[in-house]
């Protein structure tokens, strides 16, 4: 009988990435992947570090795993794993702690590990650390994909614990990137989404080789509708990117671009390499170059430093902006960064107050870029069908959308089907379909 080996997974976009390429690492071994809340031989935990929250759910799911199969192995990888081996191995439950370095071995290393040995493998990124080469990735039954193009980072926020964990820029070679997109069409996907630490340095060590670059190569690939990029930062936009995108038919007109804050002195406090109002002009220049773009960004609340008056002065800058969607965060300690050490500490219950405050201004702004589609027609990619009912999936905008159905619509999964957007019904839009003429 087949091993199992269970997968739990915490944080951003590439940490997916990497579990499902851990997942086809493990099958290639000749395990059997079952769900995490079932029995297990192996339980492997992706986890993240990026807040105190990501820290202790980590450590939470660690002890869910043990809980479940007291006999297993428990693996421990990931940003919290490279960043606090220590941590994990004082909570006495993982077995194996490898941080996020050479983790292809992992399969001949579980030949000699026993239950109970507690070991630490994690070490620190050497400076030419190279791209980590996990399998390629099928993506069964799914019509978006996540293909990792890109590691590490050197930009330092004051903030952040992401270079110490992550490392130095490297990226995936672009042959190899065109295979592996190749691999997840082929499995079925008709949208990948890149991702990366930091997208836009992709290529910045090779030679002749950029974001844009890869793009052109990828939007070769036969039978993939979408491509969509994670995140990029503000310093990353150039205006051979937006080119390509305004003359791509298969990239995206969706960009999450960090802001993290609206206010000049609490940016120069988290070291971000950019004031306001160039973040403003960016914002403009975009929009008016990609027509109906949506925007997305992060934004942390409570930095330390941050008064009521920085608060308001983000508070407006968000609002004239006028973002598709937010991604709101409070601002947490993560010990070895400057920012920890800051005076001007804020109060959570105050944290409190001002995330509440920017998600409901979220929560305006994306209703109001939602309704602004209202009465056109948009391709929907449908990623999932409700026999006689619906069928649901984004349009390019990241739109999530139901379409109302009938019989003819169960084989829409994974096709481009024409909806004219209906009404606004939460975060969702319901549709109809419209037949092509």
């Amino acid at each position: 009988m087949k091993k199992k080996a269970a997968f739990f997974t915490l944080g951003c976009k590439v940490n997916f990435c990497e579990t499902e390429a851990l997942q086809a690492l493990f099958e290639q071994a000749g395990y059997k992947i079952t769900d995490f809340d079932n029995q297990a031989d192996v339980y492997v935990i992706n986890t993240c570090t990026v807040t105190g929250s990501s820290d202790h759910k980590s450590r939470k799911a660690i002890r869910r795993a043990r809980k479940r199969s007291p006999g297993a192995i428990v693996i421990a990888t990931g940003c919290y794993a490279q960043g606090a081996p220590e941590k994990i191995k004082e909570m006495e439950q993982a077995d194996l702690i490898v941080g996020n370095r050479e983790r292809e071995k992992l399969p001949q290393i579980l030949t000699s590990l026993e239950p109970g040995t507690a070991l630490d493998l994690v070490s620190p990124h050497p400076a030419d650390s190279r791209f980590e080469m996990l399998p390629p990735v099928k993506r069964r039954n799914r019509t978006r994909g996540f293909l990792k193009i890109q590691e590490g980072c050197d930009q330092h926020c004051s903030y952040c614990v992401v270079p110490s964990v992550r490392g130095p820029l490297r990226s995936l070679h672009p042959e190899e990137a065109v295979l592996r997109a190749k691999n997840l069409v082929a499995s079925g996907c008709r949208e990948i989404v890149l991702t990366g630490i930091h997208l836009g340095f992709y290529g910045a060590e090779l030679e002749d080789v950029s974001l844009p670059s890869l793009l052109k190569d990828l939007e070769e690939i036969p039978n993939l509708f979408r491509l969509r990029l994670s995140s990029l930062e503000p310093s990353d936009i150039n205006a051979e990117l937006v080119d390509h995108i305004t003359g791509s038919w298969i990239v995206c007109p969706h960009l999450h671009i960090p802001l993290q804050s609206g206010d000049g002195e609490i940016l120069r406090l988290m070291n971000r390499p950019y004031e306001p109002v160039e973040y403003l002009y960016l914002a403009k220049w975009l929009k008016q170059e990609i027509p109906a773009l949506a925007l997305s960004t992060d934004i942390i609340v409570g930095f330390p430093g941050e008064t009521e008056k920085h608060h308001r002065r983000s508070m407006k800058l968000i609002k004239d902006i006028g973002f598709s969607r937010l991604h709101v965060f409070k601002y947490s300690p993560r010990p070895g960064t400057p920012a920890a050490d800051y005076s001007g500490q804020v109060p959570n219950k105050v944290k409190d107050r001002r995330s509440k405050e920017v998600i409901e201004l979220g929560e305006e702004m994306a209703s109001a870029y939602r309704r602004q589609f209202l009465g056109t027609v948009q391709p929907v990619l449908v990623e999932k069908v409700v026999p006689y009912s619906y069928g649901e999936g984004f349009t390019q905008h990241y739109l999530r959308v139901k379409i109302d159905m009938d019989i003819k619509g169960l084989h829409w999964r994974g096709k481009l089907i024409n909806a004219r957007l209906e009404k606004e019904d939460g975060s969702e839009i319901k549709a109809i379909r419209v037949k092509k003429k």
